[in-house]
């Protein structure tokens, strides 16, 4: 599986991806996931995004990313955001954290790019007994003319095609986006399915943040920086001039326990 160093586009990375819906929090808790005082570490954590939201709701949180430009980003938004989070360099297969610390392990946007034979092992080592893990995934959806317009301008540029990113490319069927060898994967891992659910949503754009969110896919972050440059500009002359974009958006959501 390609990898890709999203740390080119950290920039635009950080200044597009707080589109989590706030529809997202609202249903963890509705399903007694609740973060005030838990221990979570939030795994492939990116610029913060959803680091940043669960502190808000009073948990004891560490960001874990590979990334050192995301790791700047995360760190450079506490100060201009007024947060403490401690970030770390790590990755899912080596989370560098101890064992048994804790409550909830959340991965967003991430699980895809992982080793996940040996993720699966580290999640269970670094989770509580009948610790939670929360795998989320979202982004936009194809459909509306925006969209369908910027698919048409990067297929000229990406010479593999657009296809899904990470290990999604690798499976033949998939339920909600999920891969359906996630499922028995985490299964015989040791954890129990507990719900699986979607949210529906819209985030309004205007056309220099569609760029810059565009920038920010995996599509783009692994072209080079010139070619990048040159896809950019023509998806820039190529969009309507109206603004904003409304693009619709969905959050897949799966929650699983600890059950060994």
């Amino acid at each position: 599986m390609k990898q890709v160093d999203f740390g080119q586009v950290a920039n635009s990375y950080a200044r597009s991806r707080e589109d989590i819906p706030v529809t997202l929090m609202d249903s963890l808790k509705l399903r007694n996931i609740f973060f005030e005082g838990k221990k979570v570490a939030d795994i492939g954590a990116g610029t913060g995004a959803l680091t940043r939201k669960m502190a808000m709701r009073k948990a004891d949180v560490v960001g874990i990313e590979p990334s050192q430009e995301l790791l700047a980003q995360a760190k450079g938004l506490n100060q201009t955001k007024n947060f403490a989070i401690p970030y770390r360099q790590g990755t899912a297969e080596a989370t560098g954290l101890d064992d048994s610390l804790v409550d909830i392990v959340t991965v967003m946007r991430a699980w895809h790019w992982f080793d996940r034979p040996k993720a699966i092992p580290e999640m269970k080592r670094i989770l509580k007994a009948k610790g939670t893990f929360i795998v989320i995934d979202s982004g936009f959806l194809p459909g509306v003319a925006v969209v369908e317009k910027t698919f048409e301008v990067l297929a000229k540029y990406v010479d593999d095609g657009l296809k899904p990113a990470g290990a999604k490319a690798d499976s033949k069927q998939r339920i909600n986006g999920f891969p359906v060898e996630w499922f028995e994967e985490w299964r015989q891992g040791g954890f129990e399915l507990r719900d699986f659910y979607k949210l529906n949503y819209s985030v309004s754009f205007s056309k220099c943040e569609w760029i810059e969110r565009v920038e920010s896919i995996s599509w783009l972050a692994g072209l080079d920086k010139a070619v990048r440059k040159r896809a950019l500009e023509e998806l820039f002359t190529y969009l309507p001039e109206q603004e904003p974009f409304d693009i619709p958006h969905d959050c897949n959501v799966c929650i699983l326990r600890l059950i060994e």
